[in-house]
């Protein structure tokens, strides 16, 4: 049995666009077939592991994902599953606001047109947003970071039957929180990183951290309690809230040794502004045609960077 169906997503919205950010894509993904050969992943629905692969139509003004299983899923299950790929793809954001109060943006402006319709990648949920994000910190080779991903996800999750063969789902809290930090160093983690992960599934199945108030909270309430989870600094906390399904979100200031670090630093050089000196009200006034898109604001700029550097290094 096969089961399939198609998600539209608002536009405009053009899915070939993330193909340039590896960081949206896990170990097991090979970027370059996936315009073609779609893309695939792996989603626990009410308590079942599921491969499904997504292939997008290709019009940005008219978006839509056609969406199939080898397995055979019932309607509930179905729209389970377009929950999490709806956070997944950003099908449910809306970037036409953004577009008319950024227009004149000098910044902003330019790039919404050089990337019109996109939309930021993210995981299934915050707790493996966070994962992925501890796993992978201060490891420069990325794909070494993702190998690491996906041991402990063969490690700790459930193997899939696929086409290609056996794909690793992603664990779930209750299945990592009696991890041994230990047997991690197997798959590249040190005993420090291994804690880290196996303390934030305690967290989450405890009910210190609650997963749907992290994904609903207001900006600031978020930043200052995922920088509580041990592994997550405030340059993760940024990079995690900006993948959470509000397209509002922050940018504490965070200094060391009278330097402005992180995103803060890196958006006020783009227009022009001193890091290091400049005062809260002028950093709100240079963004403030972001208001309540600030991270898709902040997603423009980091493709742009992206397909900048490819360009400069000839790839």
């Amino acid at each position: 049995m096969s089961t399939r169906w198609q998600l539209k997503s608002i536009a405009p919205h053009d899915f070939f666009l993330c193909l340039d950010a590896d960081d949206y894509f896990d170990f097991e993904h090979q970027i370059e077939t996936i315009a073609d050969q779609g893309f695939t992943r792996p989603l626990r629905v009410n308590d079942k592991d599921f491969i499904f692969t997504v292939m997008f139509n290709g019009d940005p003004e008219n978006p839509v994902f056609d969406i199939r299983t080898t397995s055979d899923v019932s309607k509930n299950e179905i729209d389970e599953a377009n929950k999490q790929l709806a956070r997944i793809l950003g099908t449910q954001i809306d970037l036409k606001p953004l577009m008319e109060q950024a227009q004149d943006d000098p910044v902003l402006g330019s790039l919404m047109l050089d990337f019109y319709g996109f939309k930021r990648m993210t995981r299934a949920t915050i707790f493996e947003d966070t994962i992925n994000r501890i796993i992978q910190t201060q490891i420069s080779h990325k794909p070494t970071a993702k190998k690491m991903v996906y041991g402990v996800r063969s490690g700790y999750g459930t193997m899939i039957p696929h086409e290609d063969g056996l794909i690793a789902s992603w664990p779930t809290p209750q299945q990592l929180m009696s991890g041994d930090p230990m047997n991690m160093k197997k798959y590249g983690l040190s005993l420090r990183k291994g804690e880290y992960v196996v303390g934030f599934a305690q967290d989450i199945v405890s009910g210190t951290m609650n997963l749907d108030e992290l994904e609903n909270c207001e900006p600031q309430v978020f930043y200052d309690t995922i920088t509580k989870v041990r592994g997550i600094g405030p340059t993760s906390a940024q990079d995690i809230m900006i993948f959470r399904s509000r397209t509002d979100c922050v940018f504490p200031s965070n200094k060391d040794k009278g330097m402005e670090k992180a995103l803060r630093r890196w958006i006020s050089l783009s227009y022009g502004a001193n890091p290091d000196e400049i005062s809260e009200q002028d950093f709100q006034q240079l963004i403030h045609r972001w208001k309540g898109y600030e991270s898709l604001a902040i997603e423009f700029m980091y493709i742009n960077y992206l397909v900048r550097e490819k360009k400069r290094r000839g790839k």
